[in-house]
């Protein structure tokens, strides 16, 4: 009897090794989840509920997780030119020292996760995120957030050319557009050529080690398309992810 104890502890501890190691290469980067309300963003609410349910997979899974906030210096000495500002001559949004740039409550990091303050869109400009994700021996990153056709696209571009890999969950990010946020989605599916896009639903089956669909790059520009092709195009796009067909907006 003590032998068999013996033998299920030691195949459980190989167990949950092999699951730690499975792990390690892994980081989920949730970009710019914040109480910014300067702008409204579509489907935000489903947003947050996938958010939600990817951080609680990965917490159970081990999966190192990473938060970024944008944050703009409160008297606009670092902005890139163009900004908007107040009327005061503050930042318009994500100013610090605001509740606005606070990650949204339902999603808020716990002991153990890292939060990277970033002043660009992109989550490595100016920031230590490649040196934690090196130093993690991280080298696939697990991403989702806000916005999609702008930090999200600078970070999924900038990792690429740092040479990670990415899993991009299409449904936990978003957009003030569901056809700006769609746009950015074909612009890494046709050129991230590391990249691997994912429903939230499919993404959770392929971590549970079931039945999946994804889509990855499979030659440049795949998604090619004319401009009355647009809507059919992400038809396309969204029947690779398991996702309903959505009117465009």
């Amino acid at each position: 009897m003590r032998l068999a104890d013996a033998a299920r502890r030691r195949a459980l501890m190989a167990e949950q090794q092999q699951e730690l190691l499975m792990n390690t290469d892994k980081a989920f980067l949730v970009i710019d989840m914040q109480q910014e309300e300067g702008f409204p963003l579509h489907g935000f609410d489903r947003v947050i509920h996938n958010n939600a349910r990817l951080l609680d997979a990965s917490r159970h899974a081990g999966t190192p997780i990473i938060y970024t906030r944008h944050i703009n210096a409160a008297d606009g000495s670092d902005l890139p030119p163009g900004e908007p500002l107040d009327s005061a001559g503050r930042p318009a949004s994500y100013r610090a020292g605001t509740r606005q740039v606070e990650i949204i409550e339902r999603l808020a990091p716990r002991p153990g996760d890292r939060v990277i303050d970033k002043p660009r869109y992109s989550a490595f400009h100016r920031t230590e995120l490649d040196q934690q994700l090196r130093a993690l021996g991280v080298r696939r990153l697990i991403v989702t957030g806000v916005l999609t056709d702008a930090c999200v696209l600078a970070t999924v571009l900038d990792a690429f050319a740092l040479g990670y890999r990415v899993d991009l969950i299409a449904d936990a990010c978003t957009s003030t557009t569901e056809a700006a946020h769609n746009a950015a989605l074909l612009i890494m599916a046709n050129w991230v050529y590391a990249l691997e896009l994912f429903s939230t639903d499919q993404y959770l089956n392929a971590l549970s080690g079931e039945p999946h669909q994804s889509c990855r790059s499979s030659e440049p520009d795949q998604f090619a398309h004319r401009p009355e092709q647009f809507v059919a195009t992400i038809a396309r796009l969204q029947s690779a992810l398991g996702l309903p067909r959505q009117e465009q907006e």
